[in-house]
């Protein structure tokens, strides 16, 4: 594991302290607390059975003594894991398989659902003439491994005079972006998957949902979702909350131009779409309104954020996309979009209400392209654009996985394809909270031997809790618990602190001297983490997991 060093200035740790209090589907402070509920008074989230706290999350986690973030790499697979069928005239991804998709672990079975391109007529799918090109069907893949995928053959569609196909028939036929999820709480057997798909109403992209009982046969809505353009990249519940986030293309401040932004539209029932939506997450539009705009030469937010829902967070992507024009002049069809020259990584975001994102450093591409780049033509060097979709980031066991899609942005017509990619990190392993390293100031060695974070106010569970840390070297830390207002209770600090009896690992369940805090059940408490260094050790803080007794 590799670990890149980030100084968290003082004041931004101060200013995370009290994070925003009114969000977007904020559950009331009940009274008595749930058996198994775990609530943020500062984020109005209500979680059950298990809250996750991030190190690279500031507003859970906010103070922070002498520790900075180190954020990690993932592991990449150089090859792709679904690639489009080139040589097969009768596949609907014969020319792309793009991942504006979904992936979910389901029964021990891998499943994919994804944006398919294939060709209208007999051509090269090698350099395909773009007016020949399909946009959709969804097509549906499976696997025992998520990296050796096979295409079934469904029969619901007509695809160049045959169904033998891997394709999903849905009312629509110009498809973009798919997002499927499993409702397990869902009473209706018959709506238990849930997909939210970007159909074209005839003037823009727009959504709409669909349900099924198996995930391969399903029931669109009659209705369009929303009436706006939207083109997606994630669906999620999160606080009780329906999210599809997406990019949208709207006004930037005083009613100026704007380049390509993150959105989300929300719903309560999955059926009712509300008007409008939120801006999830945006970068800095240039200071002059002439220089802004979706055909601007300045780096951009494509397809909004890609995020996946841990209850008590949501974790994602965001397409960095480095914006370059093409000939505004040129007689070619979208001569606009600079092909051969656009390229895209993936930032790393994360938000404590579902809705509104924020990065934990800022423009750093956390995916490269240059690390997971598009499979090549030989003899060119075209740049390769990254797309995310938060449904495709999941935990299988001890392993974070991150699918992810890459397309080649060749010349027009000169080799366009997508494909699927796949990254994994140690399950929760985004980044790690660890202590200062020496550092010479004012001709002294300055070395930072011991630091700690607080975390945010929790209201436990009137069972109480386990308190689980993903850690390395948790021989040098402790965790001690205190009152809202940061006064640490003497039962559950000092010599009566927690420790854990492993030294490093995923899952280091620590344990209280006195009762493992079933006596504070019901309780508003905040936990604090202290580190320790030494000449053998330096403890890094991953993940804090709150486990309901």
């Amino acid at each position: 594991m590799k670990y890149i060093l980030r100084i968290i200035p003082i004041v931004a740790a101060f200013a995370a302290l009290f994070p925003p209090q009114i969000v977007l589907g904020a559950a009331p402070a009940a009274s008595v607390a749930g058996a198994r509920e775990f609530y943020f008074p500062s984020t109005g989230v209500t979680v059950e059975n298990q809250a996750l706290l991030l190190a690279i999350d500031d507003y859970l986690l906010p103070l922070r003594e002498n520790v900075g973030q180190y954020l990690s790499t993932p592991k990449f697979l150089k090859e792709a894991v679904l690639r489009p069928d080139k040589d097969n005239p009768l596949a609907p991804d014969q020319a792309a398989s793009h991942f504006y998709g979904a992936v979910i672990h389901d029964g021990g079975k891998y499943r994919m659902w994804y944006y398919a391109v294939g060709l209208k007529e007999k051509g090269d799918a090698y350099r395909p003439d773009v007016k020949n090109l399909t946009q959709g069907p969804v097509c549906y893949a499976e696997s025992d491994d998520g990296v050796k995928w096979t295409r079934p053959n469904l029969g619901q569609v007509m695809f160049r005079g045959s169904k033998n196909n891997n394709a999903i028939a849905l009312p629509d036929e110009a498809i973009e972006g798919v997002h499927v999820v499993k409702d397990d709480s869902d009473p209706d057997p018959q709506r238990r998957y849930k997909m939210v798909y970007n159909p074209h109403n005839g003037k823009t992209w727009v959504i709409r949902t669909a349900t099924s009982a198996d995930g391969i046969h399903w029931r669109g809505a009659d209705h369009f979702g929303i009436d706006q353009f939207l083109e997606t990249s994630s669906l999620y519940k999160f606080n009780d909350l329906w999210v599809v986030n997406g990019q949208g293309i709207t006004f930037s401040d005083n009613g100026g131009p704007s380049g390509r932004q993150g959105k989300a539209v929300l719903s309560v029932d999955f059926e009712r779409w509300l008007p409008g939506g939120t801006d999830a997450f945006r970068l800095g539009e240039p200071a002059d309104p002439k220089d802004r705009g979706a055909h601007k030469p300045y780096d951009q937010v494509h397809l909004g954020v890609g995020a996946a829902s841990y209850g008590s967070v949501a974790i994602g992507l965001y397409g960095l996309w480095h914006n370059v024009p093409g000939d505004e002049d040129s007689q070619k069809r979208w001569g606009w979009f600079g092909y051969a020259k656009i390229s895209c990584d993936l930032g790393l975001v994360i938000s404590n209400d579902g809705t509104h994102f924020r990065e934990p450093d800022k423009g750093r591409a956390y995916i490269s392209r240059f690390d997971s780049p598009s499979t090549p033509i030989p003899g060119k060097n075209y740049p390769t654009i990254l797309t995310q979709s938060g449904n495709g980031i999941f935990n299988v066991g001890d392993e974070t996985r991150i699918y992810f899609g890459r397309w080649l942005n060749a010349e027009y017509g000169m080799g366009y394809s997508g494909e699927v990619a796949m990254a994994t990190l140690p399950r929760d392993r985004w980044g790690a909270l660890g202590l200062f390293p020496s550092a010479e100031t004012s001709g002294h060695l300055d070395e930072q031997k011991h630091g700690a974070v607080w975390s945010a106010p929790i209201r436990l569970p009137a069972s109480g809790c386990q308190v689980v840390l993903n850690a390395d070297h948790t021989a040098r830390m402790t965790v001690e618990v205190a009152d809202p207002k940061f006064q640490l209770l003497p039962g559950y600090s000092g010599a009566r602190s927690g420790k854990s009896g492993r030294e490093s690992g995923l899952d280091c369940a620590v344990a209280f001297p006195e009762d493992n805090l079933s006596a504070l059940g019901g309780k508003t408490v905040r936990f604090k983490i202290n580190f320790e260094k030494d000449a053998a050790a330096d403890p890094r803080l991953f993940a804090v997991y709150l486990k309901a007794n």
